[in-house]
């Protein structure tokens, strides 16, 4: 049997954001669609020793180069990002599971992005109220402020904790090919095909 060797990975030698396969790393263009196509995203924060994770609806704005999103006027995600700005934030989609005859080649198809930035609490009314109608015009786009929905009031900015993350570094992985790896048949016979239209 042959020996593995592991890897050496330093987060202090190697780029935060470095991927391992190089294959699967996707370009800065193609990370901007996806931020604006996916639906949420999950944010990390922490309280000193304490990480928490919170998936939340969110906008990225490519002119100033940031996330935002928002949560509760009061609460731990406000909490967390007073005491500590140093934030993670990641997204995906998932598709097909992918079957393979190798256990370490059972995969499934996914689409990822992952940035690493300062988080901050936005306290303009202005520009909560720019970041938050954000917001609303990704999701609900073809809506029409003023007409479809009543505007966004200062009541409600006074209710809602606004958050803007500067991104310093980020990437995005896909891996979206029909089928796993297959070992070669001395190694183990072929998977019945079953497995393929099952999953």
């Amino acid at each position: 049997m042959k020996k593995t060797k592991l890897r050496k990975y330093d987060p202090s030698e190697t780029p935060i954001n470095k991927q391992r396969r190089p294959n699967n790393v996707m370009d800065d263009n193609w990370i901007i669609n996806f931020l604006n196509e996916v639906q949420i995203g999950h944010i990390a924060t922490r309280w000193d020793n304490q990480p928490f994770i919170n998936p939340s609806t969110f906008w990225y704005n490519s002119i100033r180069h940031e996330i935002y999103f928002h949560s509760n006027a009061v609460g731990r995600v406000r909490a967390n990002s007073e005491m500590h700005t140093e934030t993670c934030f990641e997204t995906f989609r998932s598709g097909r599971l992918l079957p393979s005859n190798i256990p370490l080649e059972k995969s499934m198809q996914y689409e990822s992005v992952v940035a690493f930035g300062k988080i901050r609490v936005v306290e303009d009314f202005d520009a909560k109220r720019e970041y938050l109608q954000g917001l609303l015009d990704k999701y609900f786009g073809e809506m029409e402020s003023g007409k479809d929905y009543r505007p966004i009031t200062e009541d409600e900015l006074k209710q809602t904790s606004v958050y803007a993350i500067a991104i310093d570094s980020w990437s995005g992985k896909r891996n979206w090919k029909d089928r796993a790896d297959q070992g070669e048949f001395d190694e183990w016979p072929p998977l019945d095909e079953k497995w393929f239209d099952h999953y």
